[in-house]
């Protein structure tokens, strides 16, 4: 029995994404139109999607943070993401969930989002 506050050494921060599955792409592409309203970058280069995980019967799972608990739009921006993911072809459901663990860093960003910040 292993405690959830201490994962045992080798367990991933954060869960794999589906990335084999055909709606996988899509549901990236969908992620990319939502930005953060203070930052001119798309939460998923940002690197606020954490894990993308997508069911056999096409439910969509998404584990996402923000880059601060205080964030202004902390209770809108998984509704966003919704909005943006179900209306693809294919989609059952989806749904958003917020964590904090573990924090969102610079080092999370793509090297997309680094150029387009200023930071490369």
């Amino acid at each position: 029995m292993t405690d959830s506050e201490n994962p045992v050494e080798g367990t991933p921060l954060i869960k794999p994404s589906s990335t084999d599955h055909p709606l996988h792409e899509a549901v990236v592409e969908a992620c990319r139109t939502v930005y953060d309203p203070e930052i001119p970058v798309n939460i998923y280069d940002l690197g606020l999607v954490y894990t993308i995980e997508i069911s056999p019967e096409n439910e969509v799972h998404i584990i996402m943070t923000l880059t601060a608990a205080g964030c202004p739009v902390a209770g809108e921006m998984p509704g966003w993401l919704v909005d943006a993911i179900e209306p693809l072809p294919g989609v059952k459901h989806v749904e958003v969930d917020l964590t904090w663990e573990p924090p969102w860093g610079m080092e999370m960003m793509s090297d997309e989002a680094r150029l387009e910040l200023g930071f490369m």
